[in-house]
């Protein structure tokens, strides 16, 4: 790239960043155009319109073909999804050979006006640009208690969209609604219309709406129910036996329908992952005489039998092929192998080689880092992306299968963006993506601000995560946030210098983001203020603790001979308790406010139940600090604090 060209894509705050850029002179300073024909496609049109109205731009007017200033021209010569933009005189010519190039070129448009003291102008330039992968996708959890409003699915269906994300994959376990066999499936589970016009809405946005449905394991929800219980590997368990007939019948059905709701997808993801009780129950017998990979690579068979029919291809993930390659031989050619694997690897080649051994396409699959935490482990996340992108395009792979997680059911997606947005980028781009320059280019991006506090905030963060969990611990920040922090096991939390960092970190975070309401995904602000705030009372949990068995013991230490001491100590002890009180019940309206926003109501109760529980203990315990005192008055000694601690006996 010369000087020049470096020069303009320095200062353009775009993500994905383009191929090549090349600033053309201007005589003055463009206006964003804001008039389009009346062919102009209607997708891209909802993304600008969206954005520029949020940014106080303005939205699109419509004008005779002649007169508009956005033109959109075809260009056999170029690559499927490439585009050209040219910006120049007030007007802006967007070049490619299909509808995805063109829209693509329009959602670089939607990223380029600059503010100023003179308002909003666009640069003079011209872009040609191309993704580096095929497909970009976004694999969403919807399975494990967070389940979007048909309003969120849309939404995040728009802002992958417009980051040039070409693929959505609901990961469902057993959440679709069923018209043959309802019963597993949520009260406000996806029924079928629901489905299909997703898939119907994804599509306007140049997005493939990909069905996930698990087939073999993680199906416990299915299995509870007795109707279908007699499929389970083990008694109401986790995974379907393959070699009963009650799991084809009802896969078979089940498919059939998500199919039929979507259309023709590219492809239909059958999971299959971690069969680890496979041959440990009513299959043990089968599982022995047939072999175990045979059996697993049969259930795959079967399942292509299932959906070659609608000219999808069969997708599934790899790690049962990891174990055993030679599984790679009994199961269809036409197969996609979504290569998944998390954390900060040194290099992810040895799976990706085990797949290309054997001929055939793949996909890599790194994570958000998300799964239970109470924001995503930014670092890790990027680490895995960033390397394991890398290298899906030095092998050519077929594309990007970016996964987010729920496994404890209270993450929020609102709190992804940051890494989700990263691997799109990495994925576009055909260079790699430096996480420097990604944070420079993110809040302008995202959220419409120039304003470098929202990506130091992001991964201050992930910082702040990984000071709460130590290397190779697997206590995650949820499961800290819900800890007794005067159990035992608790006492390995950080010390108490380590809790005062966490704790100035989260509420400089806090401080930023109290006040923040960004012209784009304001929401998404809002759950990083929720964060730092529960970052901020998890620590402060831990701090109470050893605050109060410091107090109750100088209680007990001066009983005797101190009586103003005495009462202070327990009367402080009491307060805190309070305060813990005070703290969950004043985040479960903002939790409650935040999950509103993207899912459905089904499964919040269960989570706000936890902050209820959790004030109520802290009550009870303050209940019984007062109890001891009264108790002190009139002359009994004081109990232990275990016994203050656990007043029901518990």
């Amino acid at each position: 790239m010369t000087l020049l060209l470096a020069v303009a894509a320095a200062t353009l705050h775009l993500v994905p960043q383009p191929a090549r850029v090349q600033d053309l002179p201007c005589l003055s300073p463009n206006a964003p155009p804001r008039t389009v024909s009346a062919g102009f496609d209607p997708g891209a049109r909802a993304e600008i319109d969206e954005r520029w109205t949020a940014l106080r731009i303005g939205a699109l007017r419509t004008v005779p073909p002649g007169e508009a200033a956005i033109v959109v021209r075809r260009d056999p010569s170029l690559e499927p999804q490439a585009y050209r933009l040219t910006v120049s005189g007030g007007r802006a010519l967007i070049e490619s050979s299909g509808e995805a190039g063109a829209f693509y070129g329009a959602m670089t448009l939607a990223q380029l006006p600059i503010h100023s003291r003179d308002g909003w102008t666009l640069p003079c330039l011209r872009i040609d640009d191309r993704p580096a992968l095929q497909w970009r996708i976004l694999s969403d959890d919807v399975s494990r208690g967070p389940l979007p409003t048909m309003e969120y699915f849309e939404e995040r269906i728009r802002t992958i969209a417009a980051f040039k994300m070409n693929g959505y994959s609901p990961y469902m376990e057993h959440v679709f609604v069923s018209p043959t066999d309802p019963l597993p499936a949520p009260l406000d589970g996806i029924t079928p219309a629901q489905l299909h016009a997703l898939a119907l809405y994804a599509a306007r946005f140049h997005v493939a709406l990909i069905p996930e449905q698990q087939t073999f394991a993680h199906m416990h929800n299915t299995l509870r129910v007795e109707r279908y219980a007699g499929a389970a590997e083990l008694p109401h368990g986790f995974l379907m036996a393959p070699n009963v007939p009650l799991s084809s019948e009802y896969l078979s059905r089940i498919i059939a329908q998500e199919l039929d709701a979507v259309g023709r997808p590219p492809f239909f993801h059958v999971g299959s992952d971690e069969t680890a009780t496979l041959g440990l129950g009513q299959t043990q017998t089968y599982v022995a005489q047939r072999g175990r990979s045979r059996v697993y690579a049969d259930h795959i068979v079967a399942m292509n039998r299932l959906i070659a029919p609608s000219g999808a291809r069969m997708m599934l993930w790899d790690d049962g092929i990891e174990k055993d390659p030679g599984i790679l031989k009994l199961i269809p050619r036409s197969a996609v192998i979504v290569n998944w694997h998390y954390g900060a690897q040194a290099s992810y080649e040895p799976y990706i080689r085990t797949i290309a051994a054997g001929g055939f396409a793949q996909m890599a699959a790194p994570g958000a880092s998300n799964w239970n935490e109470i924001f995503p482990a930014v670092s890790t996340a990027l680490a895995n992306e960033r390397r394991f992108i890398d290298e899906a395009k030095q092998a050519h792979l077929l594309g990007l299968f970016q996964t987010v997680w729920h496994d404890d059911g209270e993450t929020l997606y609102e709190a992804t963006w940051y890494p989700v947005l990263y691997a799109a980028a990495a994925a576009w781009q055909a260079d790699d993506v430096a996480p420097e320059r990604f944070a420079t280019d993110f809040p302008a991006a995202f959220f419409g601000v120039d304003e470098s506090s929202y990506s130091t905030d992001a991964n201050e963060l992930g910082e702040i995560l990984a000071r709460l969990e130590p290397p190779q611990s697997y206590e995650s920040t949820d499961a800290l946030f819900w800890a007794d922090p005067f159990d035992q096991q608790a006492r390995a939390a950080p010390g108490s210098e380590e809790l005062r960092t966490v704790r100035l970190a989260a509420e400089s975070v806090e401080e930023d983001r109290y006040f923040a309401r960004p012209p784009l995904h304001a929401n998404a602000a809002f759950v990083m203020f929720l964060a730092a705030r529960r970052y901020d009372a998890l620590a402060r949990k831990f701090q109470i603790a050893a605050e109060v068995r410091a107090m109750y013991a100088d209680a007990v230490a001066h009983a005797r001979d101190d009586r103003t001491t005495t009462l202070r100590d327990l009367l402080w002890c009491r307060y805190w308790m309070w305060e813990l009180r005070d703290a969950y019940e004043e985040l479960a309206p903002l939790y409650a406010r935040a999950w509103r926003y993207e899912s459905r109501e089904g499964h919040l109760a269960s989570n706000l139940e936890r902050y209820h529980l959790a004030a109520q203990q802290a009550i009870e315990r303050a209940d019984a600090f007062d109890r001891a005192t009264q108790s002190y008055l009139s002359g009994q000694p004081l109990p232990s604090l275990t016994t203050i601690l656990n007043p029901s006996g518990s």
